[in-house]
């Protein structure tokens, strides 16, 4: 008699390094919606050094991020230019947001970054 000890296949696992997105939108933990009027002006790059660098409509950042664990994400101060955005850009959305970003998911060749205390979801796409 053969005994089948759970020996289930694992998935690799997934990393951010050298993955770039684009914003498709934010939900916030109240359901409110936010979306980008043009993706490509809201890109997330990592690096494999541990750095990331960002585009928030009409300013440019530069940062450091880790993972403690598989799902966990922190990102440091980030640097950034100051251009003022035009009043419907979500660049103080995301500026304000940002340093709350705790954990992260990759489903469906989507990433969802998620603020601490289900304060909202932020849903990018690959960048193409």
């Amino acid at each position: 008699m053969l005994l089948a000890l759970g020996c289930a296949r694992m998935a690799p696992p997934q990393t951010l390094a050298g993955t770039s997105w684009q914003l498709v939108k934010y939900q916030g933990g109240d359901g409110a919606v936010a979306t980008p009027d043009d993706r490509a002006n809201y890109t997330l790059a990592f690096a494999a050094d541990g750095s990331f660098s960002m585009r928030i409509d009409c300013n440019r950042g530069r940062g450091g991020w880790k993972s403690a664990g598989p799902g966990q994400l922190e990102f440091g101060p980030m640097a950034i230019t100051r251009a003022a955005c035009p009043p419907e850009s979500l660049h103080d959305h995301m500026i304000k947001r940002w340093p709350y970003v705790r954990s992260y998911v990759m489903k469906d060749e989507r990433l969802y970054l998620s603020l601490m205390a289900d304060g909202g979801i932020y849903e990018f796409e690959p960048l193409r």
